[in-house]
């Protein structure tokens, strides 16, 4: 009974590690804001931002990645197409610190063991946290308050991934960035004063990533995977 048992675990533990390998990188890409001021175009961007990531591979067809992106977020209403927002001639720009967890997902299996896979494409979502400087009304234009809030968001990506070398993959991606915030363009002050409010109160605010990832890979399979 204890050698099922045994062979059971093993059984269990290799399907659950095979392909366990970490991924080290930076990010590096550009962002552009979409909400009620400036640009209304959803792939612009305006503004280079850049970071780090870490990877688990958990499968070659799923991993949990964990990423950190520094960025600024700036928006010109003189820069849209629509004639009401170029009258009004709002802008701002804000320095956003990002956390990003979730699970991303490959469409082929892309077992990093195997050098014979070379690319895949892939999407990712979970939860980002995401800091930005808040926003107030001084004269007729709005200015940083020298203060910090907070929003939580999802994320939504769609990337290839290619192996350029043994241990390094370059990543490709463009992502939109949902957040449970109306504030971060101002339309809605930080202080709540609602005499300054604008735009529409019942869409939240998105910002837009496009960049690459280059990360190193380490680590190796368990070794009685290779059993025969």
């Amino acid at each position: 009974m204890k050698f099922i048992q045994i062979i059971l675990i093993l059984i269990i533990n290799c399907q659950f590690s095979f392909g366990q390998i970490y991924e080290v990188g930076g990010v590096f890409g550009g962002t552009n804001f979409i909400g009620d001021v400036g640009d209304t175009q959803f792939i612009n961007p305006n503004e280079s931002g850049f970071g780090g990531i870490i990877k688990w591979n958990r499968s070659p067809r799923h991993s949990y990645r964990l990423s950190f992106i520094s960025t600024t977020i700036t928006a010109n209403d003189a820069e849209s197409n629509d004639p009401r927002r170029k009258e009004r001639g709002y802008h701002f720009s804000s320095n956003l610190k990002e956390i990003s967890t979730g699970m991303e997902f490959n469409f082929f299996d892309y077992n990093l063991h195997e050098y014979d896979v070379f690319f895949t494409p892939y999407i990712y979502s979970g939860i980002i946290y995401s800091k930005y400087e808040n926003l107030f009304f001084n004269g007729d234009n709005l200015q940083n308050s020298g203060e910090y809030d907070w929003s939580f968001g999802i994320p939504m990506v769609l990337g290839v991934k290619y192996r350029i070398f043994d241990q390094f993959i370059l990543s490709f991606e463009i992502s939109a960035r949902y957040t449970f915030s109306d504030k971060i363009d101002g339309s809605l002050p930080y202080n709540d004063n609602f005499n300054y409010t604008f735009g529409n109160e019942n869409n939240n605010d998105w910002y837009m990533f496009s960049g690459f990832n280059l990360t190193y890979t380490f680590g190796r399979q368990p070794c009685y995977c290779n059993i025969q």
